[in-house]
């Protein structure tokens, strides 16, 4: 199979990018609207960019209308969002809040779940997600137009939140314990508890 993305349509380019990238890391993300009003959705275009500053960056897309998703409306009125983990405990839910729902109606509320206060910003964090970044915008770069056009959002981490739960004896985040799940083609996810160790080479 070849794919010319000049001239070829738009799903099979979507569906071939996200069934070959994988797994992807999710950024499950709360945000608030100026009224206060909580928003929580899940993105796997999401990675880690650096640690000084400490850098996120995730992408929400735009919808199949070419519209903004409230996501991005509400970073690019408040400058703030959290990141919580997102873990194979709470998949269910993660799946749940990707629903498209009326602007202003709360996705975690639809979930069922309960909040909690941040330290630095507005938007609250996720309390059954054991770890969360609190973080500010940079910046958002829109990347091209139309619908599944992407707008990279660079936040700077201000604070984490890490549970105990998920530390090991070393003092570092076991990633058995803290068991996140990523994201592939179509319906689905993968686990993170089929694991193996592989020291860097010391030359």
């Amino acid at each position: 199979m070849t794919i010319d993305p000049a001239g070829a349509d738009l799903l099979d380019v979507y569906r071939t990018l996200i069934g070959l990238v994988t797994p992807r890391p999710i950024a499950w993300v709360t945000t608030i609207d100026r009224l206060g009003r909580v928003n929580l959705a899940p993105f796997s275009f999401f990675n880690v960019f650096g640690s000084n500053p400490p850098v996120v960056v995730f992408s929400p897309t735009l919808k199949r209308d070419g519209s903004k998703k409230d996501t991005l409306l509400n970073i690019e009125e408040t400058c703030e969002f959290v990141v919580n983990c997102a873990v194979e405990s709470v998949i269910e839910s993660i799946n749940l809040t990707s629903a498209e729902l009326a602007h202003g109606e709360s996705e975690a509320d639809l979930a069922g779940l309960e909040l909690l206060p941040s330290e630095r910003i507005k938007p609250p964090r996720v309390a059954a997600s054991p770890a969360q970044l609190e973080c500010r915008l940079i910046k958002v770069l829109p990347i091209g137009n139309g619908p599944s056009s992407a707008n990279l959002v660079i936040g700077e981490v201000v604070f984490l939140h890490v549970s105990n739960d998920v530390i090991g004896s070393d003092g570092r985040i076991d990633p058995r314990k803290l068991k996140t799940i990523g994201r592939l083609g179509g319906d689905f996810y993968a686990k993170t508890s089929d694991l193996f160790e592989l020291p860097r080479p010391s030359l």
